[in-house]
Parts: structure tokens; sequence; C-alpha cells
């Protein structure tokens, strides 16, 4: 039977327009209220028999909100942005353009001195392929919505500039089944 993985994307930290690359900022008071509200829902994903979820501070806390205990995984990290890790994309733009255009229009290029969008949607893929499949168990993971648009382009098999194309909303949960190498995106009704 093939195995069930859902990423759950975690709770905000920080005004969309104000995020920064890779910078460990933990949930703040709009997140920790959007947790609660979302529980409902979410809280079931946790009878998982596998939870982890990525190293950040808020993916942790989304996790620890949600009652699941997860276990860092440090495969399940957000993209090495090098040099320009801290920085918004509207400062990394002002000070590099030439750079953002070619790491936005070519996913081998990591012009900030860190790991390739290809790079990163593979490394998300060789997690999914190491998860075990036994018996069609579960897996919940809460990971920062770059790592589940990562994991949703690579189980697609989509060409890795789709990336730039799925918005990953936090809290929203992505579920794929299957084994390595043959996962399937499952959409689920509301309960």
């Amino acid at each position: 039977m093939p195995v069930r993985v859902s990423l759950v994307a975690a709770a905000r930290s920080s005004l969309l327009l104000a995020e920064r690359f890779d910078d460990g900022r933990p949930l703040d008071g709009v997140g920790r209220r959007a947790v609660e509200a979302a529980a409902r829902g979410l809280v079931p994903l946790g009878a998982a028999e596998l939870r982890y979820c990525s190293p950040t501070p808020r993916s942790r806390a989304t996790g620890e909100a949600l009652g699941y205990a997860p276990l860092a995984q440090p495969a399940l990290r957000e993209c090495d942005m090098g040099r320009w890790r801290g920085m918004t994309l509207a400062e990394v733009a002002a000070q590099e353009p030439e750079a953002v255009d070619q790491w936005l229009s070519d996913p081998r290029s990591a012009p900030h001195g860190g790991e390739s969008l290809l790079a990163f949607i593979s490394r998300i893929g060789g997690w999914l392929d190491t998860r075990p499949a036994e018996d069609g168990g579960a897996i919940v993971a809460v990971a920062e919505p770059s790592v589940v648009r990562a994991a949703l382009v690579y189980a697609l098999q989509a060409p890795p500039l789709t990336y730039w194309s799925v918005d990953v909303r936090p809290l929203s949960t992505l579920t794929l089944t299957g084994r390595s190498g043959q996962w399937q995106l499952c959409l689920q009704a509301p309960a």
C-alpha cells in the first residue's frame, strides 16, 4: 500500500511583504491565533505514525501548537539563500537586480551563493522518496511554505520553474500518496 504524506504549511511569522529569506522568526500573535482557529481541521493529522517538522522556529511552534510533537528534519529546511539570508526580495532586487532575474529564470543558478532552486526541489524530493512505505502508513510534516511548494513540484514531476506559480498559504495542507518516485496529489473534500 502507498504511504500518505500530509504537509502542513507553517503559520505566519510576519506580514508577507516583510518576509525575509530564511530569517528564523518565531510565530507572531496572528500566527498563533490562526493555528488555534485551524486546529480542529489539522489536529487529526497528528494521528499519523510519523510526525516531522522543518527545523525553523515557526514550523516547530506550529507543530507543537497542533499537538504533533514533531521531530525536526534537517532535510526539510528552507532553500539555502547564501548571502541573501535575512533580506527581503525587495532589498535584494534593489541591490542585485540582475542576480534576482537570473535566480527567478534559471532553476540551476544560485547567484546568492547558496542552493539553486533545482537542488532545493531535489533535496525535498529526496526526503519524500526515503519515507517508509510499509503497510500504507501516514506521515505528517509541518514545513515552510517554500518546502511545501518544492514537494508539490517534485511529486508532480513539473518543470522546476512551476515552483514560482504555486501559492502556499500558511496552514494549508498538501497530501501526497504513493512511494519513491511515484507520487500522486490527493485532493480531499472538507470533513
